[in-house]
């Protein structure tokens, strides 16, 4: 989802080649279901740099740092993880999916990483609905979190401006009352040139077991064929993750005979800096800061650096202050 390929950094993730192609193996399906594959497809990000931006941010408009912080749409959770890394201030990470896959995914990860219990580094791993779960199923949670986020373009998923109320309002139930949500999103640039769809694509290099090049996974995200409707702002967006072998061939399985890709095509909303403000106050929020990127060098204005449009709202005081059951 960036608008500019990002360099092919030559990383070896924490799922190993064997991991992507058991992954690849047991469904053809959405991208969602092959955890792996997704984690070795972003996991060229700064993580450590975008948590230093993300906790910044929130302690430039709270004034005073956040020690409990909520990721949404968390997928692997890395944001999480990278929180509760060394001597930062975050105390309690919790991170919400609504795919089963990433969740058990993210709390496997969440074992290895956290050695041990991650529940005695503060971490936690629920499965919901980010428009309802904390109206729902979760509203007898005590828990109340500083600073929560909303990265990687997720809320594109939302393709109504119902689904994007009802999102922020759950998210508020359970901040405090001076507390923020950060939403990265691509630029509105895009969405202005929006008329002819583009291909945009990157590769990871795979490494064997002895850190040996044995090929690579190809991402495409986004075709030049991808339908796009400027009525209700939603792209098709053609998105596939592809295991190569070192020959540029797709590999196949060798315990399932089935080949390692998944491709599916997923609707996701262009959204405009302006829509963003008007929907954070129809949520009891209001748009506090704006950015070209998680860096709080880069300006939203920036034509050269700003790729993104990251967005940092703070909950009105007085409004949709809901308090979550104790």
């Amino acid at each position: 989802p960036y608008s500019k390929p990002p360099p092919q950094w030559n990383l070896l993730m924490a799922a190993s080649s064997e991991s992507v192609a058991a992954s690849a193996a047991t469904t053809a399906g959405t991208i969602y279901s092959l955890p792996a594959l997704y984690d070795m497809a972003f996991g060229y990000r700064p993580f450590d740099l975008e948590v230093d931006f993300l906790l910044w941010a929130h302690e430039k408009h709270a004034a005073r740092p956040p020690t409990r912080i909520l990721e949404l749409a968390a997928g692997p959770a890395r944001h999480c993880f990278e929180a509760l890394e060394g001597d930062r201030c975050v105390q309690l990470a919790t991170a919400l999916d609504n795919s089963p896959d990433m969740v058990k995914y993210g709390s496997e990860l969440a074992t290895e990483l956290l050695s041990g219990d991650p529940q005695n580094h503060g971490f936690s791993y629920l499965r919901g609905d980010m428009r309802t779960c904390f109206l729902d199923e979760f509203k007898d949670r005590s828990q109340r979190y500083d600073s929560a986020w909303l990265l990687l373009g997720s809320l594109q998923h939302m393709t109504t401006n119902d689904d994007v109320i009802s999102c922020f309002k759950n998210v508020a139930s359970v901040l405090e009352v001076d507390g923020t949500l950060v939403v990265e999103l691509p630029h509105p640039k895009e969405t202005f040139t929006m008329g002819e769809c583009t291909t945009n694509g990157w590769a990871v290099p795979l490494e064997d077991s002895e850190g040996g090049n044995c090929g690579e996974l190809k991402i495409i995200w986004g075709d030049e064929k991808d339908v796009f409707d400027p009525v209700s702002q939603v792209r098709h967006f053609t998105v596939e993750m592809k295991v190569v072998g070192g020959d540029g061939e797709s590999t196949t399985n060798s315990m399932s005979g089935q080949q390692e890709v998944a491709k599916e095509i997923v609707p996701m909303r262009q959204f405009t800096a302006q829509e963003i403000d008007s929907l954070a106050r129809l949520s009891g929020f209001k748009v506090v800061d704006m950015f070209g990127a998680l860096d709080n060098e880069v300006s939203i204005r920036d034509e050269e650096e700003a790729f993104r449009l990251v967005c940092v709202l703070q909950k009105v005081k007085g409004e949709n202050n809901i308090r979550v059951a104790p």
